[in-house]
C-alpha cells in the first residue's frame, strides 16, 4: 500500500524557460546570457523545496501526454515527488513558464498556464472520490494553493467541504493574480503567503513596510499572513500580533522561485515543530539561499 504524501501541493506544474544575464538590463536589452528549462511553477517549486526539507509532497495538477510531460514526470520521480494524482490532458500541451532576469533582478516573465486553468475541477478530483479526501470525510491534512487556478476555482476551494479540515497555505503566484485570492481573506483558516505588492493589491493600497501590509491584512479579515519584501524586512502576522525578522543579505543570482520556497520553508518548520520566530527565520535563510543560487533544505 502507497503510504499517504505529507502535504498536497496544487497549481501549476510546468517548465522554467529563464534566461539569465550578469549585467544590469533595461527594457529592450539585448544581452549575452545563459537560458536553462528546469522544472517550476508553484506548485512544483513548492514541493521540490518540502522534499529537500525531508517530507513527502504530492502534486495536484495538469499535465499534457506530451514529451515535455513526460520529462516533467520523470524528474518528479527523481526528486520524490508523488504524481499519481495528476490529471493527464489527451489534448493540452505541458505548461511553461518565460522569465528573463538580470544583475538587477526579474526584468519580465510570462507565464502559460492555460492548460492548467482548462482543466479545471479536474485536477482534484482525488480530493472528492476517496482516494485522498471525500465530501463525507475531508482532507484534513497541509494543503499548500497557487494562484494559478481560476478564479472560479479558487471560489469554489475556499468553500468545498472536501477541505473543510485543511490547513490551507495559500500564495497569489504573481503580482498580475493576487486579486484571486480574495475568496481567502476572510476565509479565518487559510494562511496567505504574499509580498508587499501582492498585499497591496489586496488591500487596494500601496505599504511602505512588511508589516505595515500584515496590520493591513489582519484588519481586512485574514486570520493569519506572511508578508516578504525583498531583501528587506519580512513579517508574520496572526491572533498573536506581528513579528518581523530582516532576511539574510546575499548576492542575487536567481529571484525566480524565491517567494515559492519562502513558503515551502515556513510550511517545512512549522510542521517540524518550530515556533513562530524560527519557522520564520528558517524561511527567510532558505529563500536567501536560493537566490544566492544555492539549494535550500
Amino acid at each position: 500500500m502507497t503510504a499517504a504524501p505529507d502535504i498536497l501541493c496544487v497549481g501549476s506544474v510546468l517548465w522554467d524557460v529563464i534566461g539569465r544575464a550578469p549585467c544590469h538590463m533595461e527594457r529592450g536589452s539585448d544581452v549575452a546570457g545563459r537560458i536553462t528549462r528546469l522544472p517550476g511553477g508553484v506548485a512544483m517549486n513548492i514541493a521540490m523545496t518540502l522534499a529537500r526539507f525531508g517530507l513527502r509532497p504530492a502534486l495536484l495538477s495538469a499535465l499534457g501526454h506530451d514529451a515535455e510531460g513526460q520529462d516533467l514526470l520523470r524528474a518528479c520521480a527523481a526528486m520524490g515527488l508523488e504524481t499519481r494524482f495528476i490529471y493527464r490532458s489527451p489534448d493540452l500541451p505541458t505548461d511553461r513558464y518565460m522569465a528573463v532576469e538580470g544583475a538587477n533582478g526579474l526584468i519580465a516573465a510570462i507565464a502559460d498556464a492555460y492548460s492548467l486553468e482548462q482543466a479545471g475541477a479536474r485536477i482534484l478530483e482525488s480530493l472528492f472520490d476517496g482516494r485522498l479526501g471525500s465530501e463525507a470525510n475531508p482532507y484534513s491534512g497541509v494543503v499548500a494553493l497557487d494562484g494559478n487556478l481560476t478564479v472560479e476555482l479558487l471560489q469554489e476551494m475556499a468553500v468545498s467541504p472536501a477541505l473543510a479540515r485543511a490547513d490551507l497555505r495559500v500564495a497569489p503566484a504573481s503580482p498580475g493574480k493576487a486579486e484571486r485570492l480574495r475568496p481567502f481573506l476572510r476565509h479565518g483558516r487559510a494562511v496567505l503567503y504574499v509580498n508587499r505588492e501582492e498585499a497591496g493589491l489586496l488591500c487596494g493600497r500601496a505599504f511602505d513596510g512588511a508589516a505595515r501590509a500584515a496590520r493591513a491584512l489582519l484588519a481586512a479579515g485574514a486570520g493569519r499572513v506572511l508578508v516578504t519584501d525583498g531583501a528587506d524586512t519580512a513579517a508574520e502576522g496572526g491572533p498573536d500580533g506581528v513579528i518581523e525578522r530582516l532576511p539574510p543579505q546575499v548576492m542575487a543570482v536567481q529571484v525566480t522561485g524565491a517567494g515559492d520556497t519562502f513558503m515551502a520553508a515556513h510550511i517545512a518548520g512549522e510542521l517540524a515543530g518550530l515556533g513562530r520566530v524560527a519557522a520564520l527565520e528558517r524561511a527567510l535563510e532558505a529563500a536567501a539561499a536560493h537566490v544566492a543560487g544555492k539549494e535550500a533544505g
